[in-house]
Order: C-alpha cells, then sequence, then structure tokens
C-alpha cells in the first residue's frame, strides 16, 4: 500500500518541485522590475495621498467659510429681532 501511495505522489512532488525552481527562477530575472515597477507605484501612491490632503484642506476651509456664513447670518437675523 506504502508503495503504490508513493508511486503516485513522487509525480506530483517532482511536479511540485520543478514548478517551485521555475517560479525561483523568473522571479530572479524580474527582481529589476518589480523593484521599478514598485517605485513608480509607491511615487503614484504619494501623489494620490497628495491630492487626497489639498482636497480635505479645501473641503474643510469651505466648511469653515460656511460656519461663518450661517453665524453671520444668526447675528444678522437676532439684530433685526431685536428692533
Amino acid at each position: 500500500m506504502i508503495r503504490r501511495t508513493a508511486r503516485y505522489l513522487a509525480p506530483v512532488a517532482a511536479l511540485a518541485l520543478v514548478s517551485a525552481l521555475a517560479l525561483t527562477v523568473l522571479a530572479g530575472c524580474g527582481m529589476a522590475e518589480t523593484a521599478t515597477t514598485t517605485a513608480a507605484l509607491a511615487e503614484a501612491k504619494a501623489q494620490e495621498v497628495k491630492a487626497a490632503k489639498e482636497t480635505q484642506a479645501r473641503i474643510e476651509q469651505k466648511l469653515e467659510d460656511a460656519q461663518a456664513a450661517a453665524a453671520q447670518q444668526r447675528a444678522n437675523a437676532e439684530k433685526m429681532t431685536e428692533q
């Protein structure tokens, strides 16, 4: 029984070993490309973060302006009701 199982598993193990070896060789060939791609992605992500922060700052400024305008309108309305 063990011999029969080993006979069936041997090709599977060999295939796994060959696949792992092939992946290792191919991964080594693409290391420079991978590093370049990673650097480009990091730069793009940094630009995206910068743009998001600028957008957030603009939105916060608009919110502050709207709050100030609302406060001014309330103050004007109170002055009108006092008279």
